[in-house]
């Protein structure tokens, strides 16, 4: 079992940066490749980003594609979004999410994710 707690939301201006969290309990962090989905109010959720299992790869949503990025650190079992250049469209819900399969699938596989955050909310003023 996997419990991953998000932190680091929060209300920014246009223009600005936040750096999200993803804190993950147990010993097993490094088997899962790792990503960040956010939902919108009225809105799907939708993928992000996502990190392979051992940081070597990445990969983006084109909308937060040269703005957002993805890293984890395993040693400290956390996982982190850096988010400049925030848009007012950024407000989100933010979500962590972990997946015993490739980062390259997890944005076609949210349905099928292992665990999940409970979120951490952004709200970018313009």
């Amino acid at each position: 079992q996997v419990q991953l707690v998000e932190s680091g939301g929060g209300l920014v201006q246009a223009g600005g940066s936040l750096r999200l969290s993803c804190a993950a309990s147990g010993r097993t962090f490094s088997r899962y490749a790792m990503g960040w989905f956010r939902q919108a109010p009225g809105k799907e959720r939708e993928f992000e980003a996502a990190i392979s299992r051992g940081g070597d790869f990445t990969y983006y949503a084109d909308s937060v594609k040269g703005r957002f990025t993805i890293s984890r650190d395993n040693f400290k079992n956390t996982v982190y979004l850096q988010m400049n250049s925030l848009k007012p469209e950024d407000t989100a819900v933010y979500y962590c999410a972990a997946y015993g399969g490739t980062a390259q699938a997890m944005g076609v596989m949210s349905s099928r994710l292992d665990y999940w955050g409970q979120g951490t909310q952004v709200t970018v003023s313009s």
